[in-house]
């Protein structure tokens, strides 16, 4: 019991140090990053201002991304297309 508390205090503390490493990210580090984690990323210019914001809103459940990490990517998708 005290072996799995100490596991799970040193998780949770992990997890929040690396999302706050995380937030600290720019747009485009985080897009590099997370998108090809799991599929190959279009070219910015792909899509307009409104598909990438509805793309982001989609993406952020699915990548369990916080509503930061998205809007600062779907801004460098916005203005590098």
């Amino acid at each position: 019991m005290i072996l799995s508390s100490i596991t799970l205090a040193i998780f949770s503390n992990s997890c929040t140090s690396q999302r706050e490493i995380s937030e600290q990210k720019s747009g485009a580090e985080l897009w590099g990053q997370n998108c090809i984690r799991c599929h190959n990323i279009p070219s910015p210019s792909a899509y307009n201002d409104e598909e990438w914001e509805t793309i982001g809103l989609h993406m952020k459940e699915r990548a369990n991304m916080t509503t930061e990490q998205i809007e600062k990517i779907v801004k460098f998708l916005q203005t590098a297309n």
